[in-house]
């Protein structure tokens, strides 16, 4: 099965039939970041529906009609996984040590590095270019413990930027409830 952390098992080719069909970009490959979340904006855009603003996700039409991303695009893949119902898991708990709640991991993936933070367990970091095969853990290399800490830190922003967004965007005022809907991201800080 397709199980953990490996590309082998979230790189999935995401294919797309644009109803607004422009034959000069038939057959485009786009390589950028997509993620599962993009599917229903993408989908309400294309139905001129707004998207609500708890949705992670962006709408992948501007990349489709022009091959490059517009305003804020994720540099990232992110994903994470809850290893604690898999098959034998209450085997794989018992050998690793942990506690049902201690069994999953998260991701975040460049086009070069990638970085895996387990609940109870040492991180892992790999040079996808120079190990495609992500055999060499590079967490505790000196060459690479500057990249490793920014990593850990965009893992960090990541998830606050996407924690529980039910109540989001909602205000508690004199008048009752208030919607103040504002853009999931604001523009790009340069990092030192």
């Amino acid at each position: 099965g397709k199980l953990g952390y490996f590309d082998a098992s979230y790189h999935i080719p995401l294919i797309i039939r644009d109803p607004d069909f422009d034959p000069s970009r038939a057959n485009a490959q786009i390589d950028h970041f997509t993620e599962n979340v993009d599917i229903m904006p993408t989908i309400l855009d294309w139905l001129g529906l707004e998207c609500p603003v708890q949705c992670d996700g962006q709408s992948l039409r501007p990349l489709i009609h022009t091959g490059a991303p517009t305003g804020h695009w994720r540099e990232e893949a992110h994903w994470e996984y809850d290893f604690r119902n898999i098959p034998a898991g209450e085997a794989l708990e018992h050998r690793l040590g942990l506690t049902p709640h201690q069994c999953s991991l998260n991701v975040i993936r460049s086009a070069q590095y990638k970085y895996v933070h387990f609940t109870n367990l040492p991180a892992l970091f790999f040079d996808l270019v120079a190990d495609p095969e992500e055999l060499n853990n590079l967490i505790d290399h000196p060459d690479y413990q500057s990249l490793v800490l920014a990593f850990a830190q965009k893992m960090l922003s990541w998830r606050m930027n996407h924690d529980e967004q039910t109540l989001t965007h909602l205000a508690l005022t004199d008048n009752g409830v208030v919607s103040r809907p504002s853009p999931r991201y604001a523009p790009r800080r340069s990092t030192p």
